[in-house]
Formats: structure tokens, C-alpha cells, sequence
């Protein structure tokens, strides 16, 4: 049976159009189905995200070696970005290691009127620990926090309740009487507050 002109057309075709699939198939494999992202040397790859600001794409990555063993070499090999939230993130990064001078003089170097946002982003990175019940290790954080922002109510009652915990009352009673005079809620932080100046009292 003889194949008709119009039959042989289709077929060929039909191989050209499988070939031209295969090939783009086969180049999508061999690139990962995507062109590669740039990769900035010795940017994160996260800070490159959309959205994101660099210097909290660098606290991110920091932050597990925000402790007394791993901090300096960390900060010496990968500084903070040199803005001005890049300085807030560095001075939290210090504090969280309880590296409190080092934390104060990267605030220091921030403009008097934004020292106290500084605070604000040392409390965010040491509110979860002295949450989690361990206000004794939150304390010099705290008091930081206090220095740049003196009437920061969370900050006075966790400074307090380090202070009530390693047994020293006048820093204790000064930083828990602060707090109930800036905190108006009556709940268990209230409470709590006014339990440990009764029991100093007593």
C-alpha cells in the first residue's frame, strides 16, 4: 500500500515538532529548569530575598552564633551591614551573647535619638528567652534595654524579676515599682510584681 504524499507531510512534522520537545525537555533538565540565581559574594543568599532588609537577613543568619563562645569570631569574619538597622542588629547580636559592653557601643554609635529603637531591637531578640521563664540570663539584657528606654515596661519587669532572683532587693524593688507605674493592665504580670515587692517588704 503506497503511503500518500499529504500522510508522509504529517510524519515529518509530527518528528520535527517531538524533537524540537525533547530538546527544550532535555536543556530545562541540564539548567534546573530555571536560569541560576546571582549569588552577591559575601551576601547571604536570603538578603537578597525581595522584602527583606539586608541587616535582618544578616541577624538571621547570625543569630545561632549570638553567644559568648562564637560571637566575636562570628561578627570579626561577617560584620553587620554599616546602616543604621544593621547597627541595631549588632548591638541585639552582642547582647544575646551577653556581651553587654560590646552591645552598648554599637548603640552608642547610633544617633541620641535612636538609641531608644536600638533597645526596642535588643528587647525583641531577648523578650522570647526571659518569656520562656529565664529572666536571670535576660537581666543584664534588660537593663540595657532600660539605659535607651527607661520607661519600657516589659524591660522594668523582667529587669525585676533578675534582679528579685539573684537576691538583689534594691534593684528589685526600684525596677518592679517602675513597672507598675507605667503598666496599667491588672494581670499576672501585675500580680506577679506585686507578690515579689510584698515578699521583699515582709
Amino acid at each position: 500500500m503506497r503511503t500518500r504524499p499529504e500522510t508522509l507531510l504529517i510524519l515529518a512534522m509530527l518528528a520535527f515538532a517531538l524533537t524540537g520537545v525533547a530538546a527544550t525537555f532535555l536543556d530545562d533538565v541540564r539548567l534546573g529548569a530555571h536560569d541560576p540565581v546571582e549569588v552577591i559574594p559575601g551576601l547571604d543568599p536570603v538578603s537578597a530575598t525581595p522584602g527583606i532588609d539586608p541587616a535582618d537577613a544578616w541577624f538571621a543568619a547570625a543569630r545561632p552564633y549570638c553567644n559568648p563562645v562564637e560571637v566575636e569570631s562570628r561578627l570579626g569574619r561577617n560584620a553587620a551591614p554599616a546602616t543604621e538597622r544593621g547597627t541595631m542588629n549588632e548591638a541585639a547580636c552582642y547582647a544575646l551573647a551577653g556581651k553587654i559592653d560590646q552591645a552598648r557601643a554599637a548603640i552608642e554609635r547610633l544617633p541620641e535619638s535612636r538609641r531608644y529603637a536600638a533597645a526596642g531591637a535588643v528587647f525583641a531578640a531577648g523578650h522570647p528567652a526571659a518569656d520562656a521563664g529565664d529572666n536571670l540570663a535576660a537581666g543584664p539584657l534588660m537593663e540595657l534595654v532600660i539605659e535607651y528606654w527607661p520607661n519600657h515596661h516589659m524591660a522594668l519587669y523582667h529587669a525585676g524579676t533578675a534582679a528579685w532572683e539573684r537576691g538583689d532587693q534594691p534593684a528589685a524593688q526600684r525596677y518592679l515599682t517602675d513597672f507598675l507605674g507605667e503598666y496599667a493592665g491588672e494581670d499576672g504580670w501585675r500580680v506577679n510584681a506585686r507578690s515579689m515587692l510584698d515578699e521583699m517588704a515582709r
